[in-house]
């Protein structure tokens, strides 16, 4: 998992790229469906930084991708509720008609609290913004197919089990879940109830947030 190394990092920013790490091998093994890449983290954010990208992919079609970065900066900043704070991404299809749903932002942001919490992810100072795009074609693109897309950016603090811990893993591990049940896939945790995904389409290049 790439991430910035400065001089000085200490032993807590390690111990949570770890825990990053034991996230991404176990998500490996309980979700085919999902590839990971490693991300160049942001320099400018934070003292250290990792970040990792995932993909869904059903049936040969790429259906979702999100991006996870982990921020460390012992003295925090503001807006911060301890040293660590997480920026997620996700992207994915959706049907038009779900996408016209009032509800879909308020869906979409119970997926990452659901998610959060079914895998006792202690967090604090949640924030982010879901978006929905329609594109349609016009003129000599107008037999296109209506193609609607889910966004969300997201950001919370990890908090700690008490001790020097914060268990990266489970945040790691929501947020995988997150871009699953939002993809359209089944949810790990009983209760969270996924949309519908849109119309396969073809990869791309994958955007940053």
């Amino acid at each position: 998992m790439p991430e910035d190394r400065h001089p000085g990092a200490d032993q807590v920013f390690r111990t949570a790229v770890a825990e990053l790490e034991s996230g991404v091998a176990e998500q490996r093994g309980n979700r085919p469906e999902l590839s990971f890449d490693g991300e160049p983290p942001p320099r400018r954010l934070a003292p250290q930084a990792a970040a990792v990208a995932a993909t869904v992919e059903l049936d040969g079609n790429e259906i979702g991708w999100g991006r996870f970065v982990l921020l460390y900066d012992p003295a925090g900043q503001d807006g911060w509720a301890g040293p660590f704070r997480v920026i997620a991404y996700v992207r994915t299809t959706l049907e038009p008609e779900i996408a016209d749903d009032p509800l879909v932002g308020q869906v979409g942001w119970s997926w990452l609290t659901e998610a959060l919490e079914s895998k006792s992810a202690g967090y604090a100072a949640p924030s982010g913004t879901v978006t929905r795009v329609v594109t349609e074609g016009f003129g000599t693109k107008q037999e296109d197919p209506v193609a609607s897309e889910f966004e969300m950016r997201a950001s919370w603090s990890p908090t700690s089990d008490g001790g020097d811990r914060f268990e990266l893993d489970k945040h790691l591990e929501a947020w995988a879940d997150m871009l699953c049940v939002a993809a359209g896939l089944p949810p790990v945790a009983a209760g969270v109830a996924p949309l519908r995904p849109g119309r396969p389409r073809q990869p791309r290049a994958r955007g940053r947030p």
